[in-house]
């Protein structure tokens, strides 16, 4: 009976099936913007707990690079972005339909620890005495970041420029820049790694989080439960245990 049992599960392996009982073995995958991270990773854990068998994969960049990556034929699931129009992009390409805006996010300035450039408000990003960090404007942070620097009447002089706002918060983190503007999400996930410059109206300054399943969809299912999860009770409070605002 043994060697009949092992012979069995031989052959189940060989085919692919599962035993009975077991639950399927699937993969859902989630575009998101580098700003969701932390939160993401958080309800990817919580939905693979409630969805045995299933696995989330999280691909995590700027929102531009994202869209475009599916519209030169990435597969995903899911698509969540910092921008209506990095969604916009997707839905104009006839890979989603409306997506659905479940989260918005302000702007914070943030200096090292000890602010050791002696950064007191948006000004300062004009110093060209100071390492600045800006996101590019091409990507949802950099055009939040050049519109609150116009309506300041700033004329930023960065010293940078990256593609995502994570890339942005890594060089004050590390002291290579006096000052960046980031998300308000982004300072509170870099704790004590960060110190946060008080501006007024600076927090007015806000983006739309849309999020939308793709028409070819490898796990329509799962891609629906999973946008059911963030706009429900349970995302709704990780995302503001995160910092978001509801839309």
């Amino acid at each position: 009976m043994p060697l009949l049992a092992a012979l069995a599960a031989v052959l189940l392996a060989a085919s692919g099936c599962a035993p009975t009982g077991a639950p399927a073995e699937r993969t859902l995958t989630v575009f998101a913007a580098a700003s969701l991270t932390e939160s993401f990773e958080q309800l990817a854990e919580d939905f693979e707990r409630d969805h045995p068998g299933t696995d989330v994969v999280l691909n995590l960049a700027g929102s531009p690079a994202l869209a475009q990556q599916l519209v030169s034929g990435a597969r995903a699931d899911v698509f969540a972005a910092a921008s209506e129009e990095a969604a916009q992009v997707v839905v104009d390409a006839g890979l989603a339909d409306a997506p659905i805006v479940f989260a918005t996010n302000g702007l914070a300035l943030v200096v090292p620890t000890g602010n050791p450039g002696g950064v007191a408000g948006l000004d300062d990003l004009a110093r060209v005495d100071l390492a600045i960090a800006l996101c590019d404007p091409v990507v949802p942070c950099g055009a939040a970041s050049a519109r609150a620097l116009a309506a300041a009447g700033v004329d930023a002089r960065p010293d940078t420029l990256e593609q995502d706002v994570k890339a942005v918060l890594t060089k004050v983190v590390l002291g290579e820049a006096d000052a960046a503007l980031v998300y308000v999400t982004d300072a509170r996930a870099a704790g004590d790694d960060v110190a946060t410059i008080d501006v007024l109206g600076l927090s007015a300054e806000r983006n739309s989080y849309p999020v939308l399943a793709l028409t070819d969809a490898a796990q329509p299912d799962l891609a629906a439960e999973w946008i059911a999860l963030l706009t429900g009770p349970e995302g709704r409070a990780v995302l503001a245990e995160a910092g978001f605002d509801e839309p």
